[in-house]
């Protein structure tokens, strides 16, 4: 019975039942080369080397940031201790942790090395800041010129080349450890000259590149 159905069917309405599957396939067609199209102008073009460095180093910082949730009275306390000191929150507690790493590591733990040098290093070019702005020495490069000062003491360089472990790591162990002290170093530069970034007309930070330096680039400053 299916099969005289399907042969008894008139001609004309056989005829507009093919029309209109031909017309089907053909906005299929269509669809699928659209579909196609737009997945082609969607597919990302492939991450450059320094790309995947940039993306790599993103994902250790996010990994090594910890938040933490303080009693309103301990937040103020530490707050308070904190600009007693001179530092934002942030590194003051950080200091804090270490503190404690530096107490509990077993001597001559390598570890404990870095974080003691690392002190020295921070500690220094705090120093020089002062010494430099009191000198009436504070322009935009104040970054650059607390760096070269620095780095130009031996005992300074010594530390440094500890604290980032440059004699046993690899040149992308050296440069990832470089970058979180670097940074440091400038907002302790910046605090020490009671200075703040510049921005242009668009609020853009400004940055500046140096070669040959302990440093690459360095922000901008301008009086806060």
């Amino acid at each position: 019975m299916d099969n005289d159905t399907q042969t008894t069917e008139k001609p004309n309405r056989k005829a507009r039942a093919g029309k209109r599957a031909g017309a089907g396939a053909g906005k299929g067609a269509k669809a699928g080369k659209a579909v196609k199209a737009k997945a082609a102008e969607g597919k990302a073009e492939p991450a450059t080397m320094a790309e995947k460095r940039i993306a790599k180093r993103k994902r250790l910082a996010e990994a090594n940031t910890v938040t933490v949730i303080l009693d309103t009275a301990v937040r103020k306390f530490i707050a308070t201790e904190a600009k007693a000191a001179g530092m934002d929150i942030a590194p003051f507690m950080q200091k804090l942790v270490e503190n404690y790493v530096l107490q509990a590591a077993p001597a001559g733990e390598a570890l404990a090395k870095r974080l003691t040098a690392k002190r020295v290093v921070l500690d220094r070019i705090v120093e020089i800041s002062r010494e430099i702005d009191a000198a009436g020495g504070f322009d935009e490069h104040f970054i650059l010129s607390v760096m070269k000062r620095a780095a130009a003491d031996a005992t300074f360089q010594a530390n440094y080349e500890t604290a980032v472990d440059a004699d046993t790591a690899d040149e992308r162990k050296l440069e990832r450890a470089k970058a979180p002290i670097n940074q440091q170093m400038g907002r302790l530069i910046k605090r020490a000259a009671n200075a703040k970034s510049k921005r242009d007309a668009g609020g853009k930070i400004q940055r500046a590149q140096v070669t040959g330096e302990v440093i690459s680039t360095y922000t901008l400053l301008e009086r806060a």
